[in-house]
């Protein structure tokens, strides 16, 4: 027996055994913790790419990409085209709901780009798949007028297999075996039908509208009151019963409703309802009208400034001037554009073909007569290829969503026309400011509605009208004369005041002016307008001159990044000695070859139009070749020299050799047509160089633009790019691979393309 030892509290004696502090760490936290909602919210609107890679981190992502639609939905798939390689996850993402992979998978098998599908029957194969992915992509726009009628409307091939018609009859048989939910891609089969003369195919047209306009389709309804307005004119309380429907129709949102009710309260149809009351109603349009911001535009176009969009703008005045297209074309397509570059970034050397692909989209959404693809490739100059135009026009639709036509400036002008009666010069020069307005951004702050109220108001005074915005004009759109003071000076500076941009040739860029000096327009361009100071005299604003302020000041910087299609022989004449003067070396693809050229420069120089389409079949030349195209420029002497191929450049891919998918690494396009081993240079180079837009001029294309029956024109030549580089055009064994369509290329022997020497 023991006694339990007592120690004493002293450190020496007594202690406690040491405890371990245990330091408690915070729960570490990871990516895969998260919530699934939140992790959702994260993968959707990531590129498709990148949902690849996070699928292949950890198994529970893989889970959830595999296994929730709403994240392929969701993924973008910016500067992705459809490709052997990636075609699974568009077919995924499209089937999940996701819009522009569905729009770029249907326009991929229409026009046969990206997938490289071979063999007989292709057409029928492409167009049944087109199709499918086209009611995919009408069924998820929800918010748009239908569009698919734009790629797949006439011209048709009438030889060998059409995949627009493949695609139509397939569109048909599905919304014959169920209506159900089939508004939008019947009223697309109308529009269809309606481009066709025939009056069964019309009649047609107009039973697929009514369906249509029973399954709920806005537009297809407004499009019926519009084919019986005449018929309901004659009869006033048909007419009244009718105008009560259109009303119906603009309460529903149907913008061409909105304005054909402006116009009518505007002009005296009043609904049965007093003239205040319809004066009211055009008001409530005008003032709902918002101002459309362009100045994010170069927060998102980082390289980008005001000057580069002026001449862009400028560009596509020409283009539209040269192919006779309508204003309401212009105004859409610059509409377009904006919208475009404040949503993606588009690199400087891309911007001329962004504005041809919204022109051809837009010429097709408004117009009988369409800008062709191949076409818009030759107004381009040949900097693109065709290719690249059906893939540019797959990236707007599917950033604007399907939304093409959206209220301008015109429409606004059109409802203001018809309240008031103008003089013809005046009604000129209304549209010449309003076309004016496109080119400068900093307009934006104000409405669409205000500037055409602006516009007006200004036309008006600079015409010396005594009561330029009357009591009616401030009843019908809500602005006062005080109201649109601000703008009408803004108006009157940019439009007038200020000096005109010019391009790095130091021309000045006055497409605009030029347009309107056109006899249709009274030569209303060429007017003399008052000044500044006279304008706020007469408007009793007390304001001196402001200095005219450039939009870029630094001209050194603005380096050429454009190609015109403009000449001294435009199909709209311009005969001032400006543009005399800068027709000179503004690139045209337009010239003149005798006879005699022609047939020995036949074969050599038909590269701008040959192998540039995969769309086999249907390659939108039916409607071209009986085409008027503009005249040739001027005679054109050149000499071709041959030279061995191993001492300069690769060969370069024509169209169907092109690996699917693969897009140049360098900023600047390879041009199409563009052959190494001769090259066509001029006996009397320009000292001045290359143009003031750019590049080589290139042969025409036959046009669908008022066509006339009778042969195409010939191919013409080229010029050469600057001083010293010369045009690149054939390779005697690289001919043989190429798919040439011309007749007497069979007449063509290795002895004939291996010329030494070829002096014209």
């Amino acid at each position: 027996f023991s006694f339990p030892v007592v120690h004493c509290r002293c450190s020496r004696c007594f202690s406690f055994p040491s405890k371990r502090r245990i330091i408690k760490r915070p729960r570490v936290l990871t990516f895969l913790n998260l919530p699934e909602d939140v992790l959702f919210h994260i993968l959707k609107g990531l590129p498709a790419a990148d949902i690849l890679s996070v699928r292949a981190v950890h198994s529970h992502l893989k889970y959830l990409v595999d296994n929730h639609s709403s994240v392929w939905a969701h993924a973008s798939f910016q500067d992705l085209w459809p490709s052997p390689n990636h075609l699974r996850m568009f077919e995924r993402a499209a089937e999940s709901g996701n819009f522009e992979a569905a729009v770029k998978l249907s326009l991929a098998y229409l026009y046969n780009e990206g997938l490289s599908i071979t063999g007989h029957g292709r057409a029928e194969v492409n167009g049944i798949k087109a199709s499918h992915y086209f009611s995919l992509a009408e069924h998820l726009n929800v918010c748009a007028v239908p569009f698919i009628w734009l790629f797949i409307r006439p011209p048709w091939s009438f030889s060998g297999s059409c995949c627009k018609a493949v695609v139509y009859e397939s569109l048909k048989a599905e919304c014959q075996l169920d209506k159900a939910q089939k508004g939008s891609i019947l009223h697309s089969l109308a529009k269809v039908l309606n481009f066709f003369e025939d009056e069964g195919k019309k009649k047609e047209s107009l039973e697929m509208l009514e369906e249509s306009s029973k399954q709920g389709c806005l537009i297809s309804s407004y499009l019926l009151w519009e084919n019986n307005r005449k018929a309901a004119m004659s009869d006033p309380g048909r007419y009244l019963q009718s105008l009560r429907k259109l009303r119906d129709y603009a309460a529903k949102g149907c913008w061409e409703a909105q304005v054909a009710l402006a116009k009518a309260c505007g002009n005296g149809s009043q609904l049965g309802l007093e003239a205040k009351s319809s004066r009211e109603m055009v008001s409530q349009i005008f003032q709902a009208s918002l101002p459309i911001s362009k100045q994010s535009i170069f927060t998102v176009q980082k390289g980008m400034n005001e000057i580069m969009r002026y001449i862009l703008v400028d560009w596509l005045v020409e283009v539209a001037t040269m192919k006779d297209f309508s204003s309401l074309c212009l105004h859409m397509t610059v509409g377009c554009v904006d919208r475009y570059l404040k949503l993606r970034p588009v690199p400087r050397a891309r911007l001329q073909l962004l504005g041809i692909a919204c022109m051809v989209i837009c010429t097709r959404f408004i117009s009988k007569e369409m800008l062709t693809i191949r076409e818009a490739v030759w107004l381009t100059d040949n900097s693109y290829k065709y290719e690249e135009l059906v893939r540019m026009m797959g990236e707007i639709i599917s950033a604007l969503e399907g939304k093409i036509r959206i209220p301008t400036i015109l429409d606004y002008k059109e409802v203001l026309s018809s309240i008031i009666l103008l003089e013809r010069r005046t009604l000129h020069l209304y549209s010449f400011i309003c076309e004016l307005s496109l080119l400068n951004t900093s307009l934006s702050v104000y409405s669409p509605a205000q500037l055409a109220a602006a516009a007006l108001l200004l036309a008006q005074m600079l015409h010396g009208q005594a009561h330029p915005w009357t009591s009616q004009l401030s009843e019908c759109t809500g602005f006062s004369q005080e109201d649109l003071l601000p703008c009408v000076l803004s108006l009157h500076q940019k439009c007038f005041h200020d000096d005109v941009p010019k391009d790095y040739r130091q021309v000045s860029l006055m497409a605009v002016k030029q347009r309107f000096e056109d006899e249709r327009y009274e030569e209303i361009g060429k007017e003399q307008v008052m000044s500044y100071s006279q304008l706020c005299s007469l408007l009793g604003v007390k304001q001196e001159d402001p200095e005219p302020s450039p939009l870029h000041r630094n001209v050194v910087e603005i380096q050429t990044f454009l190609s015109s299609p403009s000449g001294k022989r435009a199909k709209r004449r311009r005969e001032d000695s400006i543009q005399d003067d800068r027709g000179s070396f503004v690139t045209t693809p337009t010239a003149e070859l005798s006879s005699q050229e022609e047939s020995l420069l036949d074969n050599f120089l038909d590269w701008s139009l040959d192998s540039c389409s995969g769309y086999e079949g249907d390659q939108e030349s039916e409607g071209e070749r009986e085409g008027d195209v503009t005249s040739p420029s001027g005679i054109l002497d050149v000499t071709v020299l041959y030279l061995d191929p191993a001492e300069h450049c690769g060969q370069d891919s024509s169209d169907e050799d092109s690996l699917p998918g693969e897009w140049d690494g360098s900023g600047a396009p390879h041009r199409e047509g563009e052959l190494p081993g001769a090259y066509l240079a001029p006996r009397n180079p320009n000292p001045d160089g290359s143009s003031g837009y750019s590049s080589v001029n290139t042969a025409s294309p036959t046009s669908s633009v008022e066509g006339s029956p009778g042969a195409p024109p010939k191919p013409t030549s080229a010029l050469p790019h600057g001083n010293s580089m010369n045009r690149e055009l054939c390779q005697p064994h690289y001919l043989h691979r190429r798919q040439v369509k011309r007749k007497n290329m069979a007449e063509h022997t290795e002895e004939r393309l291996n010329l030494g020497f070829l002096s014209l």
